[in-house]
C-alpha cells in the first residue's frame, strides 16, 4: 500500500471528541420548534461535556449551515455564545458538501497556525424553512418570494431542472437497472438497522433534550424519526418518479446537528478519548460534472483524488458517501470498479435523511468510528452537492 502525504501535516481530528444528534425527518420532532443554531450550540456544549472536553480548550469556531436561521447575520460568534464561549469564527456553506468543507477549513486554520483547537459545528433545519422575498427591478414580477428549501430543490436556475431530474438523467446515461437500485436501497436500510442494533453508532449519536424558555421539556431527540424497515416487495411496488428513482430510493428532508474538533498533534493527544489513535488529513478533490449529472460528480472527484495520491480502492479501508439517491452508489461502483456492498456499512444519508449542513459531518464521524474499530486505514468520504458538484476527501486513521 503506498503512503500518501498529508495535506495538513500539523492538523489532527482527536478521536472521540465528536458527536451528532439524531436526524428526525422534517416536522416530526421538537426541532421544528426551535432556532436550530441555538440548539446546535447548546448541543455541542452537551456533547463536549460527555466527551470530557472543556469548552475552554476551544479558540476558534467554524459553523456550517445552508438554510437561513433567525439572527444568521451574527454567524459563528453568536453560535459560540450558545456553546458557552465567546469565540471568533466564520460560516461555511456549500449545500450538501458543507459538513466536509467545514472540517477541511478547520484543518487549514490549524495548519496555518491561526488556531490550536477549532470547533466544527454544522446544522440545518428543513422544517418550516423560511421564505425570502427578493426585489427584482429588471423583471416583470417586481417581488419574488422563494421558499428556501423546497424551491431550490425543485428548480436549478442554471439548468431549469429539479434535483431528482439529475438522478434520472445519470441513471439513463449509465444504463442503470431499477432492480439494482432497489437492491442498494434495501441493503443500505439493513446496514443502518444492523449498526444501530450492534451499538456501532453509540459513540456517534447523542440523545438530546430540548427545553422551552421556561425550562420545561419540549421534546427529546433520540431517534432518526422517519426511518423504517423496508422490504424488497415494497420497493418494487413503488412508482418511478424518474428513471430508477422512487420514494424508497431517495433520501428525505430532516433536521439535526453534528460536531467535531480539529487541533494540533500535541493537543489531540491531550484531549482525545484514545490518545494512541491518530487521524490525519490526507487529500481533497472537488469537481463539477456536466449539467444535470450530479450523481456522477462524486465519483469523478474520487477518481481524481485516487490519481493524485497514487492510491486505489483496494487501499481504502472504509468508504462512506452522501447518497441522496441510490443511483449514486450504483454509478460509483461501476466507475470505480468496486462492490457497493463494501461501503456505507453503518448507514448513510439515503436512509437517515438529509439536513444538508451536518450530513457529511455525521458521515465522516461514522466512517472514522468504523475505521478505528477495524484497526485503522484510509477513510474515503465523498458526496454530491447542488450545482452538479462532487467532493471527496481522504483521511488516515492509525
Amino acid at each position: 500500500m503506498p503512503a500518501a502525504q498529508s495535506m495538513f501535516p500539523n492538523a489532527r481530528i482527536p478521536y472521540g471528541t465528536w458527536g451528532s444528534s439524531f436526524f428526525p425527518a422534517w416536522q416530526t420532532s421538537a426541532l421544528a420548534e426551535v432556532n436550530i443554531a441555538q440548539f446546535a450550540g447548546e448541543a455541542m456544549n452537551r456533547i463536549l461535556g460527555k466527551r470530557r472536553v472543556s469548552t475552554d480548550r476551544l479558540d476558534y469556531l467554524i459553523i456550517g449551515s445552508t438554510v437561513p436561521w433567525h439572527w444568521k447575520f451574527w454567524n459563528a460568534p453568536l453560535v459560540s455564545s450558545c456553546v458557552g464561549r465567546r469565540l471568533p469564527g466564520f460560516h461555511v456553506e456549500e449545500a450538501c458538501a458543507t459538513g466536509l468543507l467545514a472540517t477541511l477549513a478547520a484543518g487549514a486554520e490549524v495548519q496555518m497556525g491561526a488556531a490550536e483547537v477549532v470547533g466544527v459545528l454544522t446544522f440545518d433545519r428543513t422544517s418550516d424553512s423560511p421564505v425570502g422575498v427578493f426585489p427584482e427591478r429588471r423583471a416583470y414580477q417586481r417581488t419574488v418570494p422563494l421558499a428556501d428549501v423546497w424551491d431550490n430543490f425543485g428548480f436549478d436556475p442554471a439548468t431549469s431542472g429539479a434535483m431528482i431530474a439529475t438522478a434520472g438523467k445519470a441513471a439513463r446515461k449509465y444504463k442503470v437497472d431499477r432492480r439494482e437500485v432497489d437492491e442498494v436501497a434495501l441493503l443500505r436500510h439493513e446496514q443502518y438497522f444492523a449498526a444501530r442494533e450492534s451499538g456501532a453508532l453509540d459513540n456517534v449519536l447523542v440523545p438530546l433534550d430540548i427545553l422551552t424558555v421556561q425550562g420545561r421539556p419540549l421534546g427529546r431527540i433520540d431517534d432518526d424519526l422517519g426511518v423504517r424497515r423496508i422490504t424488497a416487495g415494497e420497493l418494487a411496488a413503488m412508482r418511478e418518479l424518474d428513471t430508477c428513482v422512487t420514494g424508497g430510493t431517495q433520501t428525505h428532508a430532516s433536521d439535526g446537528m453534528a460536531t467535531l474538533l480539529v487541533t494540533t498533534p500535541e493537543k489531540a493527544k491531550e484531549i482525545s478519548a484514545r490518545p494512541e489513535v491518530d487521524i490525519q488529513f490526507v487529500a481533497k478533490s472537488e469537481v463539477r460534472s456536466a449539467p444535470s449529472l450530479m450523481p456522477e460528480a462524486p465519483v469523478i472527484a474520487v477518481r481524481r483524488l485516487l490519481d493524485r495520491t497514487g492510491l486505489s480502492m483496494d487501499d481504502i479501508a472504509v468508504a462512506h458517501s452522501h447518497n441522496p439517491f441510490a443511483v449514486n452508489d450504483v454509478i460509483a461502483a461501476r466507475v470505480l470498479e468496486f462492490d457497493w456492498r463494501d461501503m456505507n456499512k453503518t448507514g448513510c444519508s439515503l436512509v437517515w435523511g438529509h439536513p444538508q449542513g451536518p450530513t457529511l459531518t455525521r458521515t465522516l464521524i461514522e466512517a472514522l468510528e468504523e475505521a478505528v474499530a477495524l484497526g485503522g486505514g484510509y477513510v474515503l468520504i465523498f458526496g454530491c452537492a447542488a450545482g452538479d458538484v462532487g467532493t471527496s476527501a481522504l483521511f488516515k486513521v492509525s
